[in-house]
């Protein structure tokens, strides 16, 4: 019961009724650490970059000499159409055989400009794709070998992020890069010709880019606002929508639906508003880029005309003035989209190289042993450990356990028994003492030999969304079906296995969710007799299942458990009863150990927790462990 200092003073019911629903923030916390944009160049990123283009430089280069003889065949076809003007359509010349020439050579020109575009796309494609590939392969795989320290700390969404997302942006800059070559090319091109082909129109005509120039300084930074603003409003919605949907069934239960609509509805209309600007920025440029573009028209039209008039300037010049003056702004307009995807890019490439260097912490030793069989003896000898530095969890804890031995780790919530069987399994490394598996220390054999050794159960079993056949030998590819059959048969999961309607064919659901918590638990049981390790280490299997699939689930145990090493943390009183030896932990210390029986007659803690006549040592209440740890150390 709460004091009268911390028991809070209710609101008067009027008050209550005034105040509107608090509504439980759903998906709103946007990280800070997940950067839109970063540097438009970073040459740790580029560098990473490289490493991962090095295996296909002559798809590259061939992308490279693709794009530049586009950009040359999009420079060279206005000068043709200048020179079949001026030299076979002039009204003095009119030579029929040297415009079939003209035809002939534009002909090929467009036919050598549809070439180099499809051998241009093909190739950046494929190998954007093939980068893809190579990309979240590596993070995958280093995903699978890194340690779980590392994986307690990170949030899972934020992993799909950079394995999706993350890497689609480092595929749209390869593209974008390569073809942001042919842009410049072109641009700087344009330039140079029309300046060549007469420098006082060409500069006339190009007297419009400062103006678009000063817009572009102007919109940049106001665009990049917004376009953030969007980005962050869309990730919004979709984080409310996932949890959400996640979490139907206890919106549905608590009665939320009314008020998670209006919270999902602000949000949604937040992200409306937001991209509906983020879309004005975009489309004020269009129209912009389409006077300056039809400025620069006129200014040839009338200057250029004036000048052809007075004949200072061939037609031809002109007409080839208009061309270049229609594609000069496309390059300018695809650069700074360009410019965008580059700073994503550079921010996504950041991401993503800091999970590829995430230093695995618990790896092989260079002469690490691969033992073929081991005795299955487990043994702490002054072990020490933590998940945060200065924060023990456990405290010089040594104990053994023999061969075929089953040995049951009690204790109340946080006395650190899913941290002793998650070392016997070198999931993460002890700080002080050793841990021996074998009669070898776990840190001198390797990881697949410990796998190979050990199977694990857990108190809820994870199941992939793949066949019961599939599940059952998931440790051991190797296994045949009667092999599968048969572990089923030995942990009592046959029978109803048969009753699905395809057998062992039945696909399971998400986390097995179209079975049972117990017949998930028969399974994860069968796989682990199928994997046939000489050590168990099992959490308790029966904690929320009821009476009968307890009783099932007990049979199943022993028959799993029989001849083998086991380490049980175990909650509910029943399979301590059954343990060979108990060993009683508590706020990270061993305190006791021993046979049910004799811990009771010693009368020690457990006996005084075991007469509270709790069915779990994780039902009996803080204060309770409080007064009989007291109570047993004044002995009385």
């Amino acid at each position: 019961m709460s004091t009268p200092e911390t028991t809070p003073t209710a609101p008067h019911p009027a008050e209550r009724r005034d105040r509107p629903s608090p509504l439980a923030v759903v998906g709103s916390q946007i990280d800070q650490d997940e950067e839109l944009f970063g540097r438009a160049f970073d040459p740790w990123v580029v560098k990473r970059f490289l490493t991962y283009l090095a295996p296909y430089r002559r798809r590259i280069a061939l992308g490279i000499v693709a794009v530049l003889t586009f950009t040359a065949t999009q420079l060279s076809i206005p000068l043709i159409v200048r020179a079949a003007i001026d030299h076979a359509l002039a009204e003095q010349i009119r030579d029929l055989g040297l415009l079939q020439l003209f035809v002939g050579v534009f002909v090929g020109v467009v036919a050598l400009n549809y070439a180099a575009n499809h051998v241009m796309e093909a190739t950046v494609s494929r190998t954007a794709q093939h980068l893809l590939f190579d990309l979240r392969r590596a993070m995958y795989a280093h995903l699978q070998v890194v340690s779980l320290s590392f994986m307690d700390k990170t949030e899972v969404g934020r992993l799909m992020s950079r394995l999706q997302g993350d890497v689609y942006a480092l595929q749209e800059f390869l593209e974008s890069s390569i073809f942001a070559i042919g842009d410049l090319v072109l641009l700087f091109g344009i330039v140079a010709v029309v300046l060549s082909l007469d420098p006082v129109l060409g500069g006339l005509t190009l007297s419009v880019v400062p103006l678009l120039l000063l817009v572009r300084i102007v919109w940049l930074p106001l665009a990049r606002k917004a376009f953030m603003a969007a980005r962050e409003a869309s990730s919004s919605v979709n984080a409310a929508l996932a949890e959400n949907v996640h979490g139907i069934r206890a919106i549905q239960e608590l009665g939320r639906e009314d008020v998670n609509f209006r919270l999902f509805e602000g949000k949604a209309r937040t992200n409306l508003l937001a991209h509906l600007k983020a879309s004005k920025f975009t489309n004020v440029m269009i129209p912009i880029v389409d006077t300056l573009t039809g400025s620069a028209m006129a200014i040839v039209v009338v200057a250029g005309g004036s000048m052809v008039l007075s004949d200072s300037l061939d037609i031809g010049v002109m007409v080839a003035f208009l061309f270049y003056v229609q594609r000069f702004f496309d390059p300018i307009r695809s650069l700074t989209l360009q410019y965008s995807i580059m700073q994503r890019a550079m921010a996504a490439g950041q991401r993503i190289f800091e999970v590829t260097d995430v230093e695995v912490e618990v790896k092989d030793a260079p002469d690490a042993e691969d033992p073929a069989e081991i005795d299955g003896a487990v043994e702490f000898r002054g072990v020490t450990f933590g998940y945060e530095s200065g924060n023990p969890v456990l405290h010089d804890v040594s104990f053994k356990v023999a061969p075929g031995e089953t040995v049951a780790l009690v204790g109340p919530t946080g006395s650190g028994k899913t941290s002793t069987t998650a070392l016997v399994h070198r999931f993460y490394d002890v700080w002080q003492g050793e841990v021996l598996v074998g009669g070898r220390d776990v840190r001198r054999v390797t990881q697949a030999s410990l796998g190979r050794h050990i199977a694990m159960v857990l108190q809820e079993p994870f199941l992939f969304s793949t066949t019961i056949e599939e599940n059952i030998r998931y440790a051991k590819a190797g296994a045949t079906r009667a092999d599968v059959e048969a572990a089923a048969r030995a942990v009592g999961a046959h029978d109803f296995i048969l009753r699905l309607p395809k057998g062992y064919d039945t696909m399971l659901e998400q986390r097995g969710a179209n079975l049972s918590l117990g017949q998930r638990q028969l399974i994860s049981f069968a796989r682990a007799l199928v994997a046939d390790a000489r050590i168990l280490v099992l959490d308790e299997a029966t904690a929320n299942v009821d009476s009968y699939t307890e009783l099932e689930i007990q049979r199943a145990l022993a028959r799993l458990l029989h001849g083998r090493t086991a380490l049980v943390i175990a909650h509910r009183l029943a399979t301590i009863r059954g343990a060979d030896r108990i060993i009683v932990l508590q706020d990270g210390r061993k305190i006791e150990e021993g046979r049910h029986d004799a811990l009771v007659a010693a009368g020690g803690l457990y006996a005084r927790l075991y007469r509270m006549n709790y069915a779990s040592f994780d039902d009996i209440p803080a204060e309770e462990i409080a007064k009989a740890t007291r109570e047993d150390g004044r002995g009385t």
